[in-house]
């Protein structure tokens, strides 16, 4: 009724719209006039087929360039389309039908409820049901770069925005073209495609060539024809013409003619075409799409990749395999040990290890509609999710025990997340989950073997702080998880405490690194490319995964990103040639600083 989450699409453009596109180039174009002049010239002084040679041969050289041309960017317009709907497969989490599900953008209609997080794109129009702390950047509707608050004040969610901070569900009201951004891409109308920077120099260098070649073949005429003239003058027969006097000038035309074709080379154009033709295709073989052909004449110019590592050097499917839970560090990765956690941990502490992974989590435990478990959320929170369904806890149970009445999600600024819960005995309990520096650094206290509340001592702290680097050296990202009991004076409507937590445990997470990572840094490095981590992980850890993508090498160095900036230019050049990894928390300033370095 409501038609699907489409926005219409401009009509594809057909074979000879980039024929005639191609026919646009000031080379051919020169090209083809001088073509036409000597087919003409050539016919009436030498007779066929002699006198048509140049020319033909020049019309084959263009018919050559278009035809290469218009053909690539074709198959590139067509294979660009099938990506644009690649690009649509995004799913989102709904529940419809009773069921929590993922479906594909495409799919959603009116009615629908959507449930967004940190990071997200409104996917659709709709309006705020319930949530947390929601921010919403709506800069790319109204171009205003303040964030909105979105809640029960003001419910209203548009497409094409993105939540900054917070979590919350949206009834969908609107889809596709009936959303105010379906509204603004129907005012858009496409823009043609800009020239490279090669074809760009290319067109200037021809518009001066042909126009000293046009100069010189005019003063070669007028040279060659003034004798003629003046001789004709001179007898007095200035008006009176035979075929001879036609010929001859036909013939000094010709010479003319010729230096303007001579002047401007008509296997340039085809050169550049074939050659970024080729660079595409290569590319292309090689799972490489280019929107833009200037990429293939700057890519041969790159010196230094930066490259993220969550998702890119590593598969980003993770699972806890060792975890340090009171005092005790063990290997949680096979099925023996997993089964006998719960004997190895007091009872205390493991309900509260469990009350905090299944309450303080983006991620969900779900029954699917065919009747099976499914874990909703990102690789991290899934991996703890599934840790703590195989040591024998159960989500829905430990849900149903407390209610959440506050909820401060994840961002990479706080590197933490927390929520308060309701206790059924009445009273608050806090949770706190992150960065494992940030949380512990947060925590007076921890359990201890016996499940017994301890003092944090600077003994306690340095074993777990030991701990913590252990795990990032064998490449594992850890989390800290902590609680904190509230008191009887504490309204909902305050902060979560940043302090006076109690340290749970930490578990490390292991990224598996992609297959063929060591192959292509090792490649890079031989063509003379510099390859360089950029991270929000633990400075350990990134050293660990650099390690083993060959990326951090013997006289290589790693560096926080706090101490980068603090270095002035000069100290810069002489560290960047040496920097290998570096540890921040927003990755893309950094990469364009070391790129524009």
């Amino acid at each position: 009724m409501y038609g699907v989450n489409k926005f219409t699409e401009s009509e594809a453009r057909s074979l000879w719209e980039f024929v005639w596109e191609a026919l646009q180039d000031t080379t051919l174009v020169i090209l083809i006039a001088c073509a036409l002049v000597s087919f003409v010239v050539g016919i009436a002084t030498e007779g066929w087929p002699s006198g048509a040679h140049d020319g033909i041969g020049i019309f084959t050289s263009i018919l050559l360039v278009v035809s290469v041309t218009a053909t690539s960017n074709y198959q590139q317009s067509l294979q660009f389309r099938d990506l644009d709907r690649e690009k649509r497969k995004i799913s989102v989490q709904v529940t419809r039908d009773g069921f929590r599900q993922r479906i594909l953008i495409d799919d959603l209609l009116p009615g629908d409820v959507v449930h967004l997080g940190v990071g997200d794109q409104v996917p659709a129009d709709g309006l705020f049901v319930s949530g947390y702390s929601v921010l919403v950047n709506e800069s790319s509707l109204t171009g205003e770069s303040e964030p909105v608050v979105i809640s029960e004040d003001n419910p209203f969610l548009l497409s094409g925005t993105k939540v900054l901070d917070g979590s919350c569900i949206m009834l969908v009201t609107a889809v596709g073209m009936r959303t105010q951004w379906g509204k603004l891409m129907a005012a858009i109308t496409e823009s043609g495609d800009d020239e490279t920077p090669l074809q760009g120099k290319l067109n200037g260098v021809a518009n001066t060539i042909g126009n000293i070649g046009l100069f010189f073949a005019l003063l070669t005429f007028v040279i060659l024809s003034q004798g003629l003239v003046g001789q004709k003058y001179s007898d007095g027969l200035l008006l009176s013409w035979t075929g001879e006097d036609v010929l001859e000038i036909l013939e000094h035309f010709a010479i003319a003619v010729t230096i303007v074709v001579v002047a401007v080379p008509e296997g340039l154009p085809l050169a550049v075409t074939l050659s970024l033709a080729f660079a595409m295709k290569k590319m292309m073989s090689e799972k490489a799409l280019v929107r833009q052909l200037s990429a293939c004449e700057t890519m041969g110019s790159a010196t230094v990749i930066c490259s993220d590592k969550t998702g890119t050097l590593t598969t980003n499917r993770m699972s806890v395999t060792k975890a340090c839970i009171c005092g005790n560090t063990m290997e949680v990765n096979n099925s023996s040990v997993l089964s006998s956690f719960s004997s190895k941990v007091p009872e205390f502490a493991l309900q509260i290890l469990m009350e905090s992974i299944f309450n303080n989590t983006a991620g969900e435990v779900v029954i699917n509609q065919d009747g099976k478990c499914q874990i909703l959320g990102t690789p991290t929170e899934a991996a703890l999710l599934d840790f703590a369904l195989t040591i024998g806890g159960d989500f829905k149970e430990k849900r149903q025990e407390t209610k959440i009445v506050k909820v401060e999600p994840f961002n990479s600024t706080k590197k933490r997340m927390g929520i308060i819960l309701e206790l059924p005995g009445g009273g608050y309990r806090a949770h706190c989950k992150g960065a494992s520096e940030v949380v512990l650094a947060a925590c007076d206290n921890f359990i201890d073997a016996r499940g017994t509340i301890v003092a944090l001592d600077k003994t306690a702290t340095k074993k777990l702080s030991d701990v913590i680097e252990t795990f990032s050296k064998e490449a594992l990202r850890t989390l800290c998880l902590a609680y904190r009991e509230m008191d009887d004076s504490f309204s909902v409507d305050e902060q979560i405490p940043l302090q006076g937590y109690t340290c749970i445990g930490i578990v490390g997470i292991k990224d598996p690194v992609r297959p063929g990572v060591r192959q292509s840094v090792a490649t890079c490095r031989s063509a003379g490319i510099a390859v360089r981590m950029v991270t929000g992980d633990n400075i350990n850890t990134a050293k660990a995964i650099a390690r083993e993508c060959g990326i951090l090498t013997e006289d290589g160095i790693a560096i926080e990103g706090a101490e980068f900036r603090e270095k002035n230019p000069e100290e810069l050049l002489e560290l960047i040639p040496k920097m290998q990894v570096c540890h921040v928390s927003n990755n893309l300033p950094l990469a364009c600083k070391f790129l524009s370095i």
